[in-house]
């Protein structure tokens, strides 16, 4: 199957997560990308959650199952990374993580939905940005 023509969205973990429990199709509808950190930072997520009482096991395993469906080019190249710790440094950010997410959206996509509040507020700076409701449509 060929992927759709039209905008490329970069994803945070967040939206990832909540692509997974709506529509886990939309990969194939859109041109998702992400840092590698992406499916991990999910993972940790779902644990939490299910540590929390949010969701039981069993449904959070699957909700991990739909995730490893998810049609995403997930990316960690060296550009990519160099841009991440700029942008760290840029923000005076203790860490680079989230970066990364604004590195890969800046350098590989036309717009950047995030649904993590820190994310949201620095995302305008570096990148178009789009909300959840444009990937349902």
């Amino acid at each position: 199957m060929m992927k759709p023509a039209g905008k490329r969205f970069a994803i945070d973990a967040l939206t990832a997560l909540r692509i997974s429990r709506d529509d886990p199709g939309i990969g194939s509808r859109h041109r998702l990308v992400g840092p590698a950190v992406l499916r991990s930072h999910v993972l940790s997520l779902l644990y939490r959650e299910m540590r929390e009482g949010a969701i039981r096991e069993k449904v959070a395993r699957v909700q991990l199952d739909g995730l490893a469906t998810l049609q995403i080019r997930l990316l960690s190249d060296r550009v990519s990374r160099a841009t991440a710790w700029k942008i760290a440094r840029q923000l005076d950010w203790e860490d680079t993580t989230l970066a990364e997410y604004l590195a890969v959206a800046t350098l590989q996509a036309d717009a950047f939905i995030a649904a993590d509040p820190t994310l949201q507020a620095a995302a305008a700076d570096f990148t178009s940005v789009a909300d959840y409701a444009t990937l349902r449509s």
